[in-house]
């Protein structure tokens, strides 16, 4: 009996020293990055790394208005621990384009990857409206190097039916192969599909109908058999969403998914599902020397009812566990 009692005591202590080894869990945090200043997030998942897409504000503290003039890639394995590849691609890569390097989006097909960006265009006939058309750089791998490979814009102010803002592209491969391009802002939105070089409109370009309250950046993802829209709603903005069982609609309003950022009227999501995980991008202005031109990325994560219904984001400083 007092060996038993022996035994007993000392798998008690093994068990407690396993526990208080156990390491503590790690979470990302927020803003992912204390420097740069990222905007606009775009995700992509490639290999069992996800990589991150951003712009980069580079206002000035204290001043009003964006400057930005290059994009940035960053890579995660873990959610955790982030490699900054660096500035990647820039308005000086595209002859075309002086300056205003908004957000953009980057796709996978046919082996590499593709990286829709809008900029104002340098040629004074082709600024009808604000300016502003979108570009394509490609590369072979997530982090670059990427080129411009038309050495023009791919919609501009003179594309028929394009909008007053031409910015705020997304870009969906859907499952058949067929690959559609979404932009929108002030407002109105706009869909087209791309030709399977993805450089090319292949049809006219055709309104969208039944996105209560579009503002801007529109992100299409697909879960099971929907097709779900999350837009910026409003300004300031603040997230709303629809679905649809077809990527061409009826577009049915769903809600409110994330709230307006304090300090921010701008409002861009990403979603992406990495490793089991669903995951919600966005961008703050939560440094203590950020403001509304001096956004950085967050993430947290996004959830499901059991109708397949986007539950309300929960903003937090914590960001996402890590994955083991």
């Amino acid at each position: 009996m007092f060996k038993s009692f022996h035994l007993l005591l000392a798998a008690f202590w093994l068990f407690a020293l396993n526990a208080c080894q156990q390491p503590e869990p790690q979470y990302s945090g927020n803003p992912l990055f204390s420097e740069p200043f990222t905007a606009d997030p775009a995700v992509l998942v490639h290999n069992d790394t996800l990589y991150l897409f951003t712009g980069s504000d580079e206002q000035i503290e204290g001043r009003d208005g964006f400057v930005m003039h290059k994009w940035y890639v960053f890579s995660t394995a873990d959610m955790v621990n982030w490699t900054n590849h660096g500035a990647v691609l820039s308005v000086e890569d595209f002859e075309w384009a002086s300056h205003n390097a908004f957000a953009g989006h980057a796709v996978e097909n046919h082996g590499k990857f593709w990286w829709y960006v809008p900029m104002v265009h340098k040629d004074s006939s082709a600024r009808v409206h604000e300016g502003f058309a979108m570009g394509v750089a490609v590369a072979d791998h997530p982090a670059g190097p990427y080129k411009d490979p038309l050495g023009h814009p791919i919609i501009a102010d003179t594309t028929e039916n394009s909008i007053v803002l031409n910015i705020d592209p997304t870009v969906y491969v859907d499952d058949d192969g067929e690959v559609y391009f979404f932009w929108g802002s002030w407002n109105e939105v706009r869909q087209v599909k791309l030709k399977d070089n993805m450089v090319e409109l292949d049809g006219p370009v055709e309104n969208i109908e039944g996105l209560t309250n579009f503002f801007e950046a529109p992100w299409v993802h697909k879960r099971n058999d929907t097709y779900y829209m999350s837009y910026a709603a409003g300004y300031p903005s603040r997230t709303e969403y629809a679905t649809s069982k077809n990527i061409n609609g009826p577009w049915q309003y769903r809600g409110v998914i994330h709230d307006e950022i304090p300090n921010s009227p701008t409002n861009h999501q990403a979603i992406v599902n990495f490793k089991g995980n669903d995951y919600f991008f966005y961008h703050t202005a939560g440094l203590p020397n950020g403001g509304p031109y001096r956004r950085s990325v967050c993430v947290d994560k996004l959830e499901y009812d059991e109708n397949g219904l986007i539950k309300k984001i929960v903003r937090t400083d914590l960001g996402v566990l890590q994955i083991k």
